[in-house]
């Protein structure tokens, strides 16, 4: 059971310190910190395996009389779930759409293709295979501010991408079966200039898109809203419609193509500390002549509007956390200029901008022009399903077996959401709503990232919510607990498991407890594993976010040095056998954990 020790987290705290404040160490101290202990380290990195074979329990395995499990221990069992299930099987979705004819097409990631990214359209007729889009030779995948994100957008016949390897824009037919895609961007020579969450805009047959321009600086990079006539199939230069900012998001035209909706913020706020909301009015050349504020702008009203939409009426839609700390869906009032609340929960309707294309809420067609809303919240670390009344500021549970949703893409009569639980990977789910949309009439998986037919539930640990102190008294942080899961084996009465902690990347993103064959490796095999919540991560409102502001490296290393001590004090693992590992902002939480406490024996920061 080797652990890797790449550094890799290093890299990632430059990347951060390079976009955000926060720096409660500078990385220079850091990296000397951190490698004065590393020789410590790397030795107990290398022995901890082999470590939780040495305590005082029996070496060899025996079969009790009380039943016909193997007891064995800990750390030491046979699992079906190999490093080749793990690191092969496992897709990726880079989102999903529905063109005017009710098909579905979705990105995903193909392991066995290097990770190349493909776009895919179901079959035409049920029980056909998917059918793919994307030739071998093209990548879908955008890295316009780094984590890309909505990397293609279909209209009419016609879906327009972005390639990975030249970062260039294509056009490409989705009604010819050979069609080649056709670039229409400039050719740099080399992907300086990269674009993502563009839109088609029907009054002017143009897209509009995000465009990071790093021409000139990739430290420092343009950022712009940009058009393209689609009606010139030739290379042209973009159109700059929106400026001034740092960065923007989410460029999104009402109906009738008259406003042009987006979000924008500026060093030094990330999107979730403090962002806005704009709206531009279109003139008739095509330009944005005239533009309001609709939410930020306000200096003494702390908030970060996300995820604007435009009703099929022409209302916009947005989420914000403004005043209760809690994203929920807002209404703008045009005529006044006033944001209104649509439902008000304590939960959280939206995530955390690090990639573009999110869609946490989607409008149904109803027959009736109400304006009816399918929508995920988080609370307490379980996803929803709502829908939502607009007009009548009410709202309707949809009850599904799943526990985590992300995405959700309104069909014909139908709704495609992305859906996993504990016991299911991440899949593509097709709800089909009754007359009234007011309950679920059948549920269907049009595609699943993992293969895990092959493999007995039995192996699979359940996760336990946990709520354990912190080192400030009276504040609590949030885990998911995986114990040692194995129908085959078990350990030995007085013999307590090894732990791994993992420490999720983002900062400010949120792990979920869904299916995990790369968490259910370790526990399969004798390990416990917990994953943890830190505070500053996603799911728990703005107050829980903002505890790591300023102390990023402290307030994190601390939480899950809180977390182990926490389950050895209950009695679930062995204090002698704590282990952390983590990537990214993960991996940097991870070295500040080793080099600056003693709570673990062992550690490894992943890519």
């Amino acid at each position: 059971m080797a652990l890797s020790t790449s550094f890799t987290a290093i890299s990632a705290l430059t990347r951060y310190r390079r976009r955000h404040h926060f720096n409660p160490f500078s990385t220079t101290s850091f990296i000397s910190s951190s490698f004065n202990h590393i020789s410590r380290k790397i030795q107990l990195l290398r022995t901890a395996a082999s470590h939780c074979h040495t305590q005082s329990s029996p070496k060899m395995s025996s079969v009790t009389a009380e039943n016909t499990k193997i007891t064995a221990p800990y750390g030491s069992w046979k699992s079906p779930i190999t490093s080749d299930l793990v690191s092969g099987s496992d897709k990726r979705l880079g989102g999903t759409a529905v063109d005017a004819l009710g098909h579905l097409f979705w990105v995903e990631t193909r392991p066995n293709e290097s990770g190349r990214l493909v776009l895919v359209k179901q079959g035409e007729k049920e029980g056909d295979d998917p059918i793919d889009i994307t030739p071998k030779e093209f990548s879908v995948r955008a890295v316009a501010q780094e984590y890309g994100g909505g990397a293609f957008r279909i209209f009419g016949d016609t879906v327009i991408f972005s390639n990975y390897k030249d970062q260039r824009l294509y056009r490409q037919s989705l009604s010819s079966k050979d069609s080649a895609p056709l670039p229409f961007t400039p050719d740099y020579g080399r992907p300086l200039v990269s674009y993502a969450d563009g839109v088609f805009d029907a009054r002017f047959s143009r897209f509009v898109t995000v465009q990071e321009d790093c021409c000139e600086s990739a430290m420092n990079s343009i950022t712009t809203i940009v058009s393209f006539d689609i009606r010139d199939e030739s290379v042209q230069e973009p159109k700059v419609l929106v400026s001034g900012s740092d960065f923007y998001a989410f460029p999104r035209l009402d109906p009738k193509g008259e406003r042009i909706a987006w979000i924008q913020w500026s060093h030094p706020n990330m999107p979730w500390d403090r962002s806005e909301l704009w709206v531009g009015y279109i003139s008739d050349s095509g330009d944005v002549h005239t533009r309001v504020c609709v939410a930020g702008g306000d200096p003494t009203l702390v908030e970060s509007p996300t995820e604007p939409k435009w009703s099929p009426q022409g209302e916009l839609f947005f989420i914000t956390d403004r005043k209760s700390g809690f994203w929920n869906l807002y209404k703008w009032i045009e005529t006044s200029n006033e944001v209104l609340p649509v439902y008000t929960l304590d939960a959280e309707f939206a995530r955390p901008l690090w990639i573009f294309g999110m869609n946490s809420y989607d409008f149904i067609f109803d027959k009736d022009q109400k304006n009816l809303i399918a929508c995920s919240y988080r609370k307490n670390g379980k996803s929803y399903l709502g829908i939502l009344d607009a007009a009548q500021n009410t709202s309707l549970s949809v009850e599904i077996p799943f526990t985590d949703i992300n995405n959700i893409t309104s069909g014909l009569d139908c709704l495609y959401i992305e859906v996993a639980s504990a016991v299911h990977p991440l899949s593509i789910a097709k709800l089909t709503l009754d007359d009234h949309k007011s309950k679920a009439v059948d549920f269907k998986i049009m595609w699943c990232s993992s293969s895990i037919s092959s493999i007995d539930k039995s192996y699979f640990s359940m996760p336990e919510v946990i709520e354990f102190p912190t080192d400030v008294t009276g504040l609590n942080a949030y885990a998911y607990f995986y114990p040692p899961t194995n129908p085959i084996y078990q350990g030995y009465l007085e013999e307590k498991p090894p732990l791994l902690l993992k420490s999720h990347g983002g900062p400010t993103a949120e792990t979920r407890a869904v299916l995990n064959l790369s968490v259910q490796y370790w526990t399969s095999r004798g390990w416990a594993f917990v994953d943890v919540n830190y505070g500053g991560s996603a799911g728990y409102g703005r107050g829980y976010r903002d505890r790591l502001l300023g102390q990023w490296g402290i307030v994190d290393v601390n939480d899950c040095c809180s977390c182990a001590k926490f389950l050895v004090d209950s009695g679930k693992v062995d204090g002698e056998r704590l282990c952390i590992t983590g990537g990214s902002a993960g991996g940097y939480t991870t070295l500040a954990a080793l080099a600056f406490k003693d709570t673990f024996k062992a550690g490894a920061s992943c890519v």
